[in-house]
């Protein structure tokens, strides 16, 4: 556990230890990835209010910014090896009942004030017992459920049948 603890303070001037040139000295030949930033939920209506520390109470211009760009990168051929997104992700949340994130690289959570927070473990390195894995998030009018799959069982079976059925009510 020590060693995959160090492994997150390697990072130093600049510089990552790990990626030195004698341990990335094979090219395996030219890629490209996608880095998009600040999608910024929220900033563009407060921004026209006038009003940027509150308002932000409407998303409908980010969200179709953000799905355009969605579908501009799922278009590309040959399709990037993966995309990054950094920066701002919301500005304001309106009528927001769940957070997600990450960064913790372990499932985790708690609830406070009508408020749920998400934190979902890591597509890679866990720092606990959990699998590598994705969160899938089913958003209804009643309500939000979500639920931590392994990466296995999403190839294999897909999401749980009990959240597909809540797509199709």
């Amino acid at each position: 556990m020590a060693e995959s603890l160090d492994m997150f303070h390697r990072a130093k001037q600049r510089t990552f230890s790990g990626l030195t040139r004698d341990a990335e000295h094979r090219w395996t030949g030219p890629f490209y990835f996608i880095q998009a930033a600040d999608p910024q939920l929220g900033l563009m209506k407060a921004w026209k209010d006038g009003n940027c520390d509150g308002g932000g109470d409407e998303w409908t211009e980010e969200v179709e910014l953000t799905k355009q760009a969605v579908e501009a990168v799922n278009r590309l051929r040959p399709r990037p090896r993966f995309m990054v997104l950094c920066g701002d992700l919301v500005h304001s949340m309106p009528g927001v009942k769940a957070v997600f994130s990450g960064h913790y690289h372990r499932n985790a959570g708690g609830y406070f004030d009508g408020l749920d927070m998400v934190v979902s473990s890591a597509i890679g390195c866990q720092l606990g017992e959990d699998t590598h894995g994705v969160r899938v998030v089913v958003v209804t009018a009643d309500g939000v459920v979500h639920r931590y799959h392994s990466l296995e069982q999403l190839s294999t079976a897909g999401m749980d049948e009990d959240l597909r059925a809540l797509l199709e009510a």
